[in-house]
């Protein structure tokens, strides 16, 4: 099973379909956990990944608890990209079957989520600054997950 993107109840269709795109470009799968705040036919969703999104396996749970008893009968990890984290993006070492999670625009992931990831990493940034755009985290994640596992 390829890497995958996992993506958290999003709430901001534009974000999605450049994930999603992102996920299609550099051949890797993607989950999307619902409920989403928008229907994914919605135009921006559709604009945002163009023809794009014929070419990414997308798997969707109609729920957590859906989500959790998929991926425990898969045996994969899951790892959490938050800003409460402590690890390093840089300094995790990723498997090539990890799912990697970004959680919401708006409040990230639950508690209940974020306790049952198998891993959780963090991209530091310069004191005083919130978060990066979901779909830049999820890139420059990805990216390194990549760099280490093929």
């Amino acid at each position: 099973m390829p890497l995958t993107l996992v993506i958290f109840q999003p709430d901001i269709p534009q974000n999605t379909g450049t994930m999603l795109r992102t996920c299609a470009c550099l051949g890797l799968d993607a989950a999307i956990i619902e409920p989403a705040a928008f229907p994914v036919s919605d135009r921006h969703f559709r604009r945002s990944g163009m023809d794009y999104l014929d070419h990414v396996n997308i798997e969707r749970h109609m729920s957590w608890r859906a989500f959790e008893d998929w991926r425990a009968a898969s045996g994969r990890r899951l790892i959490l990209l938050s800003t409460r984290a402590a690890t390093p993006y840089t300094g995790f070492a990723f498997l090539p079957d990890d799912l990697l999670m970004v959680g919401r625009e708006s409040a990230g992931v639950p508690d209940e989520v974020h306790d049952r990831a198998d891993g959780r990493v963090i991209i530091p940034q310069k004191s005083g600054m919130r978060s990066l755009n979901v779909a830049v985290a999820a890139a420059m994640v990805l990216g390194e997950a990549i760099r280490q596992t093929c």
